[in-house]
């Protein structure tokens, strides 16, 4: 057979270029003339990387030191995106070890009795383990309690292991949780171990997680709640603890239910906040996913508030959409992985939903969260929605009737969060034997007793107060709220709760309220005790005294959340704690002086400027 005919090129065309036709398939000298000089400008020109594709291996180039790119190098590996160059050493140490895979460590650790590297104390929060040096050469439990909800016997359960394995104490935080201190590293495993054994758990309630799951603390028995917000923490909780991807964030995460009762949840501090509204008759919606109509039906909905972060003085806001409760996890969670992938993971100050969120901008937002949902989210406007009712001030101190006839619900004042394991013995058998054996956590750090039968009720209340506790206070020791402080947080500049319980007696003998304020007290600018919502918040800070270093505090004023939110306002700086007393007197008597009919203090601070208000307290 005979071989097909090598094209030609052609004659040359009106460009000077041979042109191809059919001959025999031998060249004729000017072709020949013509390829070489082509050849040799080929030779000359720059070498170009050779980027296609030969099956089963990378992208090819030529001799990267003739001047292409080495496209056969392996790409650099990334970390949901970014670059391993890039990221923390915190996405490092995941990388290496993730926090839940460090259970063998641990074992370790309490086999030796040694403590952790600043690594390793990176990956044991991740088991409720926080190793606190250098305030305390020990470790601190935080427990996960979702709702804020225990038993009599967990709360006695958990006064044991305050006494086997920790310093025979408890505190009370503002995510309505348990924190044990004074841990010897040889008690880590059975203080996990044990925690378990009373149906609670630590998992993931440190560091790069979703934390605590707050709700309304009288939620199921508030005369006035519009939703029982308890089955919906719980399907979230339990949702997270068994989905791993939602334990890889790129820094904390916070979520609320407020359900509309007489407990403040502060759901407005959270990244996200589920609010309950009501509509009183049928609507219609947009949907996200398409632009067409949604039905909406009378009833109870959630309206979604985001990116709360108070520490960084800004408040959840509402984000235009609608949802039915029971599509509430699904949202959560839809949330919390768009957040994974896309957080920031170069920067840990900028690693929360608020960063990306302003970068983004929130319809983008919330076109990421539709994508992951099989249902559409309905935007729906807030004004049409019937609002709950305002929560009551210091509603979480004294007794009130439940919604269940002959039923009440005692609030204990817990004075900044802290119970010895005596006093929670003696309230698990308040509890267990005058009630139903229900206890809730507040995020004001107190608890409630609820179901207490009208002919026990005042009985209870004498045995809250021989247990060195009580169910009612002023106007102000009943809002102190303060952080653990510098006994036990190495970030912290000054003995927080210290602070609180001193403040709290001298302005008690100083001035008469006839309204409560809540004093919220912080000792870094983490803002654990959210200062900035407070109507008075102290940010803890070292102060230059005299050529000495002493603890003091900035001073925030005006702050709220719930129906009246707002930022407080630093009006003063760097105060050294003996002066902030004489300076809060002044305050509060100026404001009893010069304030209008019914004016709270937050309002009165409100409408003066800085200033102004410098000048009347100092």
């Amino acid at each position: 057979m005979t071989a097909p005919a090598t094209p030609a090129l052609r004659n040359a065309s009106s460009t000077g270029t041979p042109e191809l036709r059919s001959s025999s398939g031998a060249f004729t000298d000017e072709q020949k003339e013509y390829l070489a000089g082509w050849l040799a400008g080929v030779a000359h020109r720059p070498v170009q990387p050779y980027v296609g594709e030969v099956p089963g291996t990378r992208q090819l180039t030529s001799e990267p030191a003739l001047g292409g790119p080495n496209l056969s190098a392996p790409a650099e590996e990334t970390i949901h995106g970014t670059p391993i160059s890039e990221v923390t050493k915190q996405e490092l140490w995941k990388r290496e070890l993730h926090g839940l895979d460090a259970w063998d460590r641990l074992l370790e650790h309490a086999d030796a009795g040694k403590f952790p590297d600043e690594a390793d104390t990176f990956r044991f929060r991740y088991h409720g383990l926080f190793y606190v040096a250098p305030a305390q050469n020990s470790f601190m439990l935080r427990c996960r309690i979702p709702a804020g909800e225990l038993t009599a016997a967990q709360l006695s359960g958990l006064a044991q292991m305050a006494d086997d394995f920790g310093d025979g104490k408890a505190a009370i935080t503002t995510r309505s949780n348990l924190q044990i201190r004074g841990i010897a590293p040889q008690n880590l495993v059975q203080v996990v171990v044990r925690l378990q054994s009373l149906g609670l758990t630590a998992r993931g309630s440190g560091v790069d997680n979703v934390r605590n799951i707050t709700a309304s603390p009288t939620a199921g028995f508030d005369p006035q709640e519009l939703i029982d917000t308890r089955p919906f923490a719980h399907a979230l909780h339990h949702y997270i603890l068994n989905h791993r991807d939602l334990f890889d964030l790129p820094r904390k995460f916070n979520v609320a239910f407020e359900g509309g009762g007489s407990i403040d949840t502060v759901a407005d501090t959270n990244d996200i906040g589920f609010m309950a509204v009501q509509l009183t008759t049928p609507c219609q919606g947009v949907s996200l996913k398409d632009g067409s109509t949604v039905p909406l039906p009378s009833g109870v909905y959630f309206r979604v508030e985001l990116c709360g972060i108070s520490g960084h003085r800004q408040l959840a806001s509402d984000a235009g959409i609608l949802i039915k409760p029971a599509e509430s996890v699904a949202v959560a969670a839809a949330m919390i992985r768009v957040f994974g992938q896309h957080g920031d993971r170069t920067d840990r100050k900028k690693a929360r939903l608020k960063y990306l969120v302003d970068r983004w901008g929130v319809e983008r937002f919330l076109q990421e969260t539709q994508q992951r949902l099989a249902f559409p989210v309905a935007k729906f406007p807030r004004e049409q929605c019937q609002e709950r009712q305002s929560a009551i001030r210091h509603g979480h101190v004294g007794a009130f009737r439940q919604k269940q006839a002959g039923r009440n619900y005692l609030g204990v004042v817990v004075p900044v969060g802290m119970l010895t394991s005596r006093q929670m013995r003696r309230l698990a058998e308040l509890a267990a034997n005058y009630a139903t054996g229900q206890i809730r956590l507040t995020p004001w750090q107190n608890l409630l007793i609820p179901d207490i039968p009208d002919g026990f009720l005042e009985t209870v209340k004498r045995q809250v107060v021989r247990a060195g506790l009580h169910h009612s206070a002023t106007a102000i020791t009943g809002g102190l709220v303060a952080c653990t402080g510098n006994k036990g947080c190495k970030w912290a500049a000054t003995d927080t709760k210290g602070h609180a319980v001193a403040l709290g007696r001298t302005l008690d003998k100083a001035v008469s309220l006839d309204q409560p304020i809540n004093i919220h007290l912080t000792g870094c600018p983490n803002s654990c005790a959210q200062h900035y919502v407070g109507d008075i918040g102290l940010q803890g800070v070292k102060v230059s005294a005299g050529g000495d270093s002493v603890e003091g505090y900035h001073v925030v004023l005006g702050g709220g959340t719930g129906p009246f939110p707002q930022v407080g306002r630093q009006i003063f700086t760097g105060i050294p704690f003996e002066q902030i007393q004489p300076l809060l007197e002044r305050a509060l008597q100026v404001y009893l002086a010069r304030r209008q009919p019914g004016e709270s203090f937050a309002a009165f601070t409100r409408r003066h400027d800085v200033a102004q208000l410098q000048e009347m307290f100092s």
